[in-house]
């Protein structure tokens, strides 16, 4: 018997263009300036449609962001299980600036709208970045255990990583120029993985 994939229900794809539409508004011109009925002319939708599906502005805002962290970081952690070397941190590196530089609208909501709305960051601390890094602190601590990385705090580690991931995924728009080549890229996750694990101190 073949089993097919059903599509996905008007409502889902209204939902979805909802979630598109914020994520383009709300990178171009920040969440308090894009209005509902902004946001309801970008997806195609009555102003009402939006209220069905989101209790209010806010909602849209925390799920667009919270489910963008989650993809951002699940990729992360994805391509470290599939590392072939603990010392490949460059290429990981490299591949993930790359996507987040072909995802620059979701990394300015995801980013900026953060540091303003306590309830969203708190969300994306307790659904995301907590569990993001309990795995990445078992990850290096294997590495640690495997004699591969010296002895320290693995959480601190893992810390020290993801913000520096985090930075290097939102340098389009501050350690580098905007349309960064894939060789300026590749240079400034190369560096940054020098630097992480190598540290900037001459070896005696």
């Amino acid at each position: 018997m073949r089993i097919f994939n059903s599509p996905p229900s008007s409502e889902t794809q209204t939902r979805s263009r909802i979630q598109d539409a914020a994520r383009r508004l709300f990178a171009s011109q920040g969440f308090d300036a894009t209005t509902t009925r902004d946001l309801a002319q970008a997806a195609g939708v009555a102003e009402g449609t939006l209220f069905r599906h989101f209790s209010n502005k806010k909602a849209i805002l925390i799920e667009v962001a919270t489910q963008g962290w989650v993809e951002i970081l699940t990729d992360l952690l994805t391509e470290l299980s599939e590392m072939g070397s603990y010392k490949a941190v460059a290429q990981v590196m490299r591949r993930r600036m790359w996507n987040m530089h072909k995802n620059a609208d979701l990394m300015r909501v995801c980013f900026m709208e953060a540091q303003f709305h306590p309830d969203l960051r708190d969300r994306v601390q307790s659904e995301v970045i907590t569990k993001m890094t309990d795995v990445a602190e078992a990850f290096f601590q294997t590495a640690m255990d495997k004699g591969i990385y010296r002895r320290m705090d693995a959480k601190l580690v893992a810390k020290v990583f993801l913000g520096m991931f985090a930075i290097a995924g939102f340098s389009n728009n501050t350690l580098m120029e905007p349309n960064a080549s894939p060789q300026q890229m590749q240079e400034m996750a190369e560096g940054l993985a020098d630097i992480f694990l190598n540290g900037v101190l001459v070896k005696e």
